[in-house]
């Protein structure tokens, strides 16, 4: 990929002067303003704001589901801002994990399956294909669910289903758009400890919720308002303990 910068050697994720806009003249809508942003790897970030803020934008930014009308987007390094949707494509499958609030798993496929199905278009080998399915939804504790379609498992298994499925690839990056805002307390817990566990393997992971007590449980708050970041909340001792 061209335009690599050499100087975002330890940076994963540096947005410079984003705008998104929407329309133009009377109906014209920013939804991002000259928002500035860094993510180290490993880093576990949590954006919030209100509807309208920006947040949802922000995601499909950083997801690259859409492009910024100005500004630069560097991921790992490569400036991603106006590659072409082939180049993108390539990008989601390969290097971005997504976990939505509705699962999206294929009805007719059993858990196995639907973990299987992004590396098929990542070309990985079908004997590779099972292992890693294998091991991704052991990660999540699924291991004696591999054959159940889901209609068969609940809500937090069909999500951790979901997570499985996003780190099968082995994504720079684990995006998570409200994952748990269908799920119970209990789940949400088993959920958020999943996310806990897998960034203390190493992996970097940002999630959008609108759950104060969600994101208190991740390292960093973004805070949206307007399109703009209008507060950033460093913590340290907000990692999720696990239940005995």
């Amino acid at each position: 990929m061209e335009n690599k910068d050499s100087s975002l050697d330890n940076i994963l994720i540096k947005l410079e002067n984003i705008y998104k806009i929407y329309g133009s003249g009377n109906t014209e809508v920013v939804a991002l303003s000259g928002v500035n942003l860094t993510i180290e790897s490993g880093e576990y970030c949590s954006i919030m704001g209100t509807s309208g803020s920006g947040k949802s934008t922000m995601m499909n930014i950083l997801g690259c589901l859409d492009r910024p009308t100005k500004g630069e987007y560097y991921l790992n390094g490569d400036n991603v801002a106006s590659l072409s949707s082939r180049q993108l494509a390539i990008i989601r499958n390969q290097s971005i994990g997504f976990v939505f609030q509705q699962f999206h798993l294929l009805p007719q496929l059993s858990a196995l399956d639907n973990v299987i199905l992004p590396m098929k278009y990542a070309g990985v080998s079908p004997e590779e294909q099972k292992t890693r399915a294998v091991e991704a939804l052991s990660k999540v504790g699924l291991e004696n669910r591999l054959y159940n379609r889901p209609n068969q498992l609940s809500g937090g298994q069909q999500q951790r289903v979901a997570i499985a499925r996003a780190i099968v690839n082995k994504p720079l990056i684990l995006l998570a758009d409200e994952p748990t805002g269908a799920l119970d307390t209990e789940t949400t817990q088993e959920v958020m400890e999943i996310f806990a566990q897998l960034n203390k393997e190493g992996m970097t992971i940002i999630l959008v919720t609108h759950e104060h007590e969600v994101a208190e449980l991740t390292h960093r708050i973004i805070q949206f308002s307007d399109g703009k970041i209008i507060h950033q909340n460093h913590k340290t001792s907000n990692l999720i303990q696990p239940r005995a």
